[in-house]
């Protein structure tokens, strides 16, 4: 869940609206004759909490119908006490694109190329980009550029690489401000401590951009250049004028980790993630006494882990982080350094908890039809009723989360729920009645216990850690399996973080077993970098700098549909205002906190920090039936804040996640410098899902119609829910829930046999031995509501599948071991390993 200033929509018709979308956001699109240059933009002029923060293009005159190289581009960013940043992203979205820095210094402006693989502090570009300065200004209250960007609309950064189109009709442009001053601000590779303080995405049309007198323009003035990786400064005599002076050079900010040695010990079963699949699969097996390995990628969260990580008011007067205070977790959207996933193109926590440390908490029940609809044979409600019931003995969740039993600041609960009501929905305690999830309202049930964040840190991994068979380590990212045919016998592995570990963990000969619970992306990217995935896929990875030297033989590849079935929550927003809501800025309650609210929480765990930001509630469920016979599951959450351009103030967004029964799919790829982007989309490609997102819209749009006082922002008053669902792409940077599920796939059908199946019921990869998944990416379908409550009940029913399994036995020497559509063990007797002979036969030589 995205609680953060963004666009949220779906291109659901063919014609793209720019007025619908520029209206959506807040911006004011206008032509601009910027003065010193006499340069005519396309201009963006942004409202919301940036001081007036400005952005202009100018493009070739044929870039509507030729794909254009370059730019001439505007930008004013505010200062406060003379101290700011900014920039912008040549793709919308800050990962996988070219980023764009600018700053001043002096009384001049330093630029610099930047580049990140997720939601984490950018490297240094190293691929070809070059900035021509043409005019800059620098004052008391902001700094201004004019500049020529030449090879800015494709990059690669070690291959990963991407573009922006410019005759596709429309074009996105992300911006990003921050109000304090980089951490050497003559150095253009400086590194800053926070990400931004403000964001958005802006939209272009090419051929209203697009300047006849562009090459004019572009070549009149120009005088310093700057090139690739490299940010450069301006010098001029004064703080006007055209831009004259020397170049300096970035080098990429990259650094390795030297780890401590991996052990020699050996393992009955190694997890790798340790989040809300990992973390149970491990207790269960460590409570069969089993020895288990739990490797988390990240650094510890909570507090009683070793984690520190929060503001000195809070951790400096009680045992607890910023993961720990539920009131807290909008914070991942403000600062992510070192807590979000490097390699990612969606936000996605790489530290221990995964996204239980770091989402609003939502801890549901699902419907038994989350698990009939979607699950095959083995996981029916039914088969899943008893891994269910010890889940919610063990988290029990609660919808009063302060531990004086009050409900706090329940502007939008008070406003809402009686409305709902009226209009003919049921009042329900959710968790009472999972199975009624049709035109019902309720108040949010939470993971948290005792007034904190609580969830399987605070249970499962507790009772795990108390054995000693289990061994969790940290900071240590797998790289990849340790694979001979169909058998895997250890992970390869490297310091992600200081702390963490570097080699190759080993498991228990024949009979050792690895898990991976990396999540939706990164179980992906460790199958594919160890030779089990799409054939295309497998090639990048051959082909890559990183390791086409130290890939598995193709002889061994294992071809199934990894990264495929990809799906997520479609989100759609709809904003209202009402005088009797009354916004918190929860971002500012991490700097400078409310007194009385903070010591509130840190002496009794009471109170508004108790919940979650920003003030969910109420949340309320319909099921739509659609013309092509589907019934499609809806979830909507309600949040005191605007988004999508609209002020906070009075405002609440209530955000529309399509679910259970969505037919659109997408896909994730691995590039060229191994990281994972969404290269196909998972919102609202059939007439299906996108009936369906209108009706809900209009019925809650009937719902609320009523209610005295209440203004509808977005969709505006008059506007056709039709026509505003066309407004807005359908994209994870506009359309995203974060509740990512399904690359690799559970089902019977094998896709190593052109089925569309990664593991069996048991959770193993098909075409291996010992190797399963247990994580979101095993779903088949997306589930009506947030998902970590259903990811820690199939962790739960997978061990049971798993430890029921017969032990892996050893083929003796010279026997058949691997082959195709093999099915049994690819383990070797001592002294002899799974050697491939010829298509279709392997022996143990």
């Amino acid at each position: 869940m995205k609680f953060a200033s963004y666009i949220s929509g779906a291109l659901a018709a063919a014609v793209y609206s720019a007025s619908g979308v520029v209206a959506q956001t807040g911006q004011t699109a206008q032509t601009f004759k910027e003065p010193n240059t006499g340069i005519v933009f396309s201009k963006q002029l942004t409202t919301e909490a940036n001081g007036g923060l400005s952005v202009g293009m100018v493009l070739p005159p044929n870039a509507a119908t030729t794909p254009a190289t370059e730019y001439i581009g505007y930008y004013a960013g505010p200062l406060t006490n003379g101290a700011g940043w900014g920039g912008v992203s040549h793709a919308g979205a800050m990962p996988n694109s070219l980023l764009l820095m600018f700053w001043p210094y002096n009384g001049k402006i330093i630029h610099s190329f930047r580049w990140a693989g997720g939601y984490v502090v950018p490297d240094i570009y190293t691929g070809n980009a070059t900035l021509d300065t043409l005019w800059y200004n620098v004052n008391s209250t902001h700094y201004s550029i004019v500049y020529r960007c030449r090879d800015c609309w494709e990059w690669d950064q070690d291959g990963a690489a991407s573009s922006q189109d410019t005759t596709k009709g429309y074009m996105l442009f992300g911006w990003a401000a921050n109000y304090a001053n980089m951490d050497q601000p003559s150095n253009p590779n400086s590194t800053y401590e926070v990400q931004h303080n403000a964001q958005d995405q802006l939209l272009f049309i090419p051929a209203s951009a697009a300047q006849s007198s562009y090459s004019q323009w572009a070549t009149k003035t120009a005088s310093v250049t700057s090139t690739g990786a490299g940010g450069g400064t301006t010098t001029a005599p004064t703080t006007t004028g055209t831009a004259t002076g020397t170049t300096i050079t970035a080098s990429t900010s990259t650094t390795s980790v030297s780890g401590t040695p991996a052990p020699t010990t050996t393992y009955d079963y190694i997890i790798v993630g340790a989040g809300a699949g990992g973390i149970p699969i491990a207790d269960k097996l460590s409570e069969a006494g089993k020895s288990v390995l739990l490797i988390e990628r990240g650094p510890a969260s909570s507090y009683r882990w070793g984690g520190r990580l929060g503001p000195d008011w809070l951790t400096s007067k009680t045992n607890a982080t910023r993961f720990d205070m539920p009131a807290l977790d909008n914070q991942i959207w403000n600062n992510s350094a070192g807590i979000a996933c490097s390699d990612i193109d969606q936000m996605a926590g790489c530290l221990l908890g995964g996204g239980t440390a770091i989402n609003a908490g939502l801890w549901w029940k699902v419907p038994d039809i989350d698990w009939d609809y979607n699950f095959p044979t083995g996981w029916k409600s039914t088969d899943i009723a008893a891994a269910s019931s010890r889940v919610f003995s063990r988290i029990p969740g609660t919808d009063n989360p302060s531990m004086d039993g009050k409900f706090y600041v329940p502007y939008g609960y008070d406003l809402i729920e009686p409305a709902m009501v009226k209009a003919g929905w049921t009042s329900v305690t959710a968790n009472s009645v999972p199975n009624q999830k049709n035109r019902t309202v309720t108040k949010p049930p939470f993971m948290y216990s005792h007034g904190e964040r609580g969830g399987p840190m605070a249970t499962y991994l507790v009772s795990a850690n108390g054995r000693k068979n289990f061994k969790m380590i940290l900071n240590t990212d797998v790289k990849r399996l340790v694979r001979n045919a169909g058998h895997v016998t250890g992970v390869q592995a490297a310091a992600y973080s200081p702390g963490g570990y570097t080699g190759t963990f080993n498991l228990t000969p024949t009979t050792g077993r690895v898990i991976l619970a990396a999540g939706t992306f990164g179980t992906p990217r460790i199958l594919m970098r160890s030779g089990i995935g799409p054939t295309d896929q497998l090639n990048i990875v051959k082909g890559s700098a990183i390791d086409g030297k130290t890939m598995i033989n193709s002889t061994d590849w294992i071809t199934l549909p990894v990264g495929e079935n990809l799906n997520d929550h479609v989100n759609t927003d709809i904003v209202i205002s009402h005088p009797s809501i009354d916004f918190i800025n929860y971002y500012d309650q991490y700097i400078t906190p409310n007194s009385s609210w903070a010591s509130q929480w840190i002496s009794s765990r009471s109170g508004v920090f108790a919940q979650s930001a920003p003030n969910i509630a109420p949340i309320m469920f319909e099921s739509v039936y659609c013309s092509d016979g589907i019934t499609r599951q809806v979830e909507w959450t309600a949040r005191c804040e605007g988004s999508d351009g609209e002020p906070n103030a009075n405002s609440m967004t209530i955000s529309q996640y399509l679910g259970r029964g969505s037919t659109s799919r997408g896909q994730t790829s691995i590039t060229g410098a191994l990281t994972m982007t969404v290269s196909k989309q998972p919102y609202l490609q059939t007439a299906g899902d996108i009936e369906a997102v209108t009706i809900a819209i209009n019925h809650m749009k009937d719902a609320l119609s009523k209610v005295s006082g209440l203004t509808f922002l977005l969709p505006a008053p008059a506007q056709n829910t039709s026509d505003y669902l066309s407004t807005i792409p359908a994209t994870s940077q506009f359309r995203r829930a974060n509740h990512w599920i399904g690359t690799a796939k559970m089902g019977t059908d094998d896709g190593r046999n052109g089925g569309s199946a990664v593991v069996d019921t048991n959770t193993k990869v098909y075409g291996t031995d010992n190797l399963f998944v247990v994580d979101a990416s095993i779903f088949p379908g997306m589930m009506s509501a947030n998902p970590s409550g259903m990811i820690v009940t199939a962790a739960e029913r997978a061990s049971e599948r798993i430890l029921a399994l017969s032990a892996t036995t050893a083929v003796a020497k010279n026997g058949q071991c691997y082959g195709e559509n093999w099915q049994t063990s690819s383990a070797c007797a001592a002294g002899s390993t799974c050697t491939y002979v010829k298509p279709k036969l392997w022996q143990c030589v």
